[in-house]
């Protein structure tokens, strides 16, 4: 059945089931109050709706309060402050690779691609990047903690982020704020501004909301000393974690090598001339510990800029009192440029080379460098972007439209089709052109002039005219002619599409004994599909490099029916309330066939203050539409090379799709409860325990796991049957890191929630604090106290997030604290077989404190994020775990009439 059909018969369906006179439904009970209105919140633990402390499946509302805390700029900077998502980044943060500034939310550290991300409990084809939505219309975020893919479908393995927009909306915001951190960078600077009205006598309503953010991005790293750290391989073997270790066999004026790669720790001057290698205090291979050497993270951004621009409009209107249709636009644009890193040839130099002076000959011989030898060298001196320069402009279009009602006695409705397009714009410059540099670095002397050797010979057939020589004899030597010919750019643009739409009908239908049979069903169909419209002539010859992007095309399709029921089988007034619950979900998927996905599970409620609760489900998560079909991505990192016992600096890892991947498949149990004691009002308490397998896993692991993996596997074979590609020398060229479907994964812990408020003067004060404590994250091995930034699963045995808040009229102050526990950087053992020697990390505390003054329509604010400028840890580059930007400042004003 083609979209369009498919959505209009859904539709169709719904309006004709609906009798012409329909009656309001009655609402779902709830013993949620939001902390500032007393009113009921419903939240979407399930299509059976309870509200968060009642739900089967453990849910956590984010309201006004969390939103606001700590001013961050985007909902998944939010929710990466909560202790049971594990950081993944930000617009602001990237590895050394080409993930386009993207935030995403990844519950309980299984990766973002496993947390289901919805917009008012509808797909969207942003779900991977939560900058999309307008945060003023925001009206708080459902955080379904388990199992849910029965309920909602495929991504909801590690649970679901439903985002609630403020639907009902009237009036004008608007604000602006900016932002700096204590050692002035990261400056940002947003503005928003929002409108909404009824119109045709109440019974429409619209609403339009933009907002603009830049932010400027961080580049001091020597003012954060523990972000040039790394791990340093002694002479004995033993493996240590220290500050500054820098590279002996490259260098930005060009380390001389022999032709074995070993360095004589001799450099080239920026004069041509030669001097001594500027070592540190302890050198082994090829690494040396401080010095006025380079590591290629020293050109890394700490947090990279990028401008984001968006705006939502929405509009509704009440056919009658069974009918009410929605239609929803958006536009987003996101751009982000930076200086990526310097590309690190080693090139043979053979002894008639045109720019060796006399002078540096005799000091070469007088070294006892054998002639040819080889340079190593740290390209940040070409052209006017200095080094590898990557760009992204990503455009992002979407439309809804939808139907929601209610029609006899407690049955309501609601059916949506959505279309949304991503045009991703993406190019790294400033490459070398492989063969072009190659022959441009071999340039001779003849006359007063230096030239290509491949134009200074008798052979005419091989002559390139346009061959500029390149001199990489000290910095700042290549001319813009050697640039514009040995150097380009690659680029890349592919659109991804989403169509997707549903239809749901729930109701009562009967009741038993014990109260009235919940029941909800219906359908969704979904088509995702990304297309290449152009990509570079030298990507597509392969002649660049770093990276050559490929076109890249594909598509599926998913259609799907569903059911949840809930059947109460005990309730005594007062005593006691039980209710069972189940859901079912069959999928079928154009690339691998039908699959089930299932829950059950059921609640208790005693003497009305105690609720305990359970779900086992089977949930799936079928491949990504990147999963399948993403061109490969560049990537690159120091690794330790269990191999050969040692480590190697500045390794090339490749990422990409795989069109053979297969569903995973997992396993979640939930069991846990509530407490309201009704004789202290206000006072909630939870906890949940909860355990997650997940079988065929698909992932992509990092570099360095990769090759411990490979072996363990097989330690005889250094090739990992081909993942592991070596020079002759027998070093590492390149790592593969597509996606595989892996074993399995596993995770299990214990979430806790406390919440109070109570009256004071003429405010309210309000406590509130989550912890997550993880007993286990297996991935390969426990990953659970891993938490050095070279680990991709890597998670800390605690995170607590704990505040308290008061706010009347006039006035408002918030202070909060996050914990974060220590464990060990690494479990990388060195060449003497002993562990990395100072592994331990200490634990954390960020204190947060935020202020605000009310006058009129105005509300002016302050804050401070980890007040206390706690340091990172130890890192090489950045850690998603703990904060590596420090002390930060921000403030603004806002407007509201």
């Amino acid at each position: 059945m083609k979209k369009g059909l498919f959505v209009a018969a859904s539709i169709a369906a719904l309006i004709a089931a609906m009798p012409a006179q329909a009656q309001e439904a009655e609402p779902v009970p709830s013993h949620e109050a939001t902390a500032d209105t007393g009113s009921e919140i419903v939240v979407t633990g399930s299509r059976i709706q309870r509200s968060g402390f009642d739900a089967p499946t453990p849910t956590t509302v984010v309201g006004e309060i969390e939103l606001a805390q700590g001013n961050r700029p985007s909902i998944a900077q939010v929710l990466n402050d909560m202790p049971q998502f594990r950081p993944a980044g930000t617009p602001a943060t990237t590895g050394g690779n080409t993930d386009n500034s993207a935030s995403t939310a990844n519950l309980r550290g299984l990766g973002s691609v496993r947390t289901l991300t919805l917009l008012n409990g509808h797909r969207f084809v942003g779900s991977n990047d939560l900058n999309n939505v307008p945060q003023s219309l925001i009206q708080r975020v459902d955080v379904v903690t388990g199992g849910a893919s029965a309920a909602w479908g495929s991504g909801a393995v590690g649970g679901v982020v439903n985002i609630i927009l403020d639907d009902e909306f009237e009036g004008w915001k608007m604000g602006a704020e900016g932002g700096i951190s204590s050692r002035g960078d990261a400056a940002r600077y947003r503005g928003d501004l929002a409108w909404g009205t009824k119109f045709a006598g109440g019974r429409g309503r619209f609403m339009i909301a933009g907002e603009y953010m830049k932010e400027r991005g961080a580049f001091g790293r020597k003012d954060r000393p523990n972000l040039e750290a790394g791990i340093f391989q002694r002479p004995d073997g033993q493996l240590v974690l220290t500050r500054d270790p820098n590279y002996t066999i490259i260098n930005n004026n060009g380390s001389i090598l022999d032709t074995g790669g070993a360095p004589y720790n001799l450099i080239f001057n920026p004069d041509g001339s030669i001097g001594p290698f500027p070592l540190g205090s302890e050198t082994s291979g090829q690494f040396t510990v401080g010095g006025n050497g380079q590591n290629i993270y020293d050109y890394v951004a700490v947090s990279s800029p990028y401008r984001r621009a968006n705006i939502f409009a929405r509009a509704s209107y009440e056919i009658s009192d069974a009918a009410n249709i929605w239609i929803e636009g958006s536009y987003s644009s996101m751009k982000s440029s930076f200086g990526f890193f310097p590309e690190t040839p080693i090139v043979l130099i053979r002894p008639d080379n045109g720019f060796l002076t006399p002078g540096a000959i005799g000091q070469l011989a007088d070294a006892g460098v054998t002639n040819p030898f080889v340079l190593g060298r740290i390209l940040d001196d070409v052209g006017p972007d200095k080094y590898l320069h990557y760009s992204s402009n990503r455009r992002q279009i979407e439309g809804a439209i939808g139907i929601e009602g209610s029609f006899g006695e407690g049955w309501k409705y609601n059916a949506y089709y959505d279309h949304g397009e991503i045009r991703n714009n993406q190019s790294l410059n400033n490459q070398r052109i492989s063969a072009r540099f190659d022959e441009a670095v071999d340039a001779v002397r003849v006359g007063n002039s230096v030239v290509c050797r491949i134009n200074a010979d008798a052979d005419p057939t091989n002559d390139d005219p346009g061959c500029a020589p390149i001199n990489l004899f000290g910095n700042g030597n290549i001319s813009a002619e050697a640039v514009s010919y040995a150097f380009g750019g690659a680029q890349t643009i592919d659109t991804t599409k989403l169509d997707a739409v549903g239809a749901a009908l729930s109701g009562q239908p009967f009741s038993t004994w014990a109260g009235p049979v919940d029941i909800a069903f219906g359908g969704e169909a979904r088509w995702e599909e990304i297309a290449n419209n152009y990509v570079d002539p030298m990507s597509m010859a392969g002649e660049l490099s770093t990276l050559n992007f490929a076109p890249v095309n594909g598509g599926f399709n998913v259609k799907e029916v569903f059911g949840e029921i809930n059947v109460p089988l005990l309730d005594i007034e007062g005593v006691a309330r039980l209710e069972v619950n189940g859901a079912a979900r069959y999928s079928d998927y154009s690339t691998s066939g039908g699959i089930w996905a299932w829950k059950t599970g059921g609640t208790l409620r005693l003497m009305d203050d105690l609720l305990l609760r359970a779900v086992y489900s089977r949930d799936i998560r079928s491949p990504s539409i990147a999963e399948y079909f993403t061109t490969r991505e560049t990537n690159i990192a120091s690794a330790q090379d269990p191999f050969v016992g040692a480590p190697q600096a500045n390794v090339v890892s490749f990422t990409g799709g795989n069109p053979n991947l297969t569903p995973e498949i997992s396993h979640t149990l939930t069991l846990g409860g509530s407490y309201s004691p009704h004789y202290i009002p206000g006072l909630r308490l939870s906890v949940d325990y909860y355990k997650i397998d997940i079988d065929n896993v698909i992932t992509t692991l990092s570099l360095q796991d990769t090759i411990n993996q490979c072996y363990q596997a097989d330690p005889a074979d250094p090739t990992c049957g081909g993942v592991i590609v070596r020079d002759g020398d027998g070093s590492i060229a390149s790592v593969s890191r597509s996606f595989r479907n892996l074993a399995s994964y596993s995770t299990k812990g214990l979430d806790l929630e406390a919440s109070y408020a109570m009256p004071v003067g003429a405010g309210t004060l309000r406590f509130r604090a989550l912890a997550t404590h993880v007993f286990e994250l297996f991935v390969g091995s426990d990953q659970v106290g891993i938490v050095g930034d070279q680990a991709s699963f890597g998670t800390p045995k605690w995170r607590v997030t704990g505040g308290i808040n008061y706010q009347d009229d006039d006035f408002g102050i918030d202070v909060r604290g996050r914990y974060v526990s220590g464990g060990i950087y690494s479990e990388q053992v060195g060449g003497n077989g002993l562990p990395l020697l100072n592994n331990e990390i200490d634990a954390r505390l960020y204190v947060d404190l935020g202020l605000q003054f009310n006058t009129g329509p105005f509300t002016f604010f302050a804050n401070v994020n980890n007040l206390f400028d706690s340091d990172p840890p130890l890192t090489q580059y950045t850690s998603f775990i703990y904060d590596t930007i420090g002390r930060y400042y921000s403030g603004g004003v806002k407007l509201k009439f």
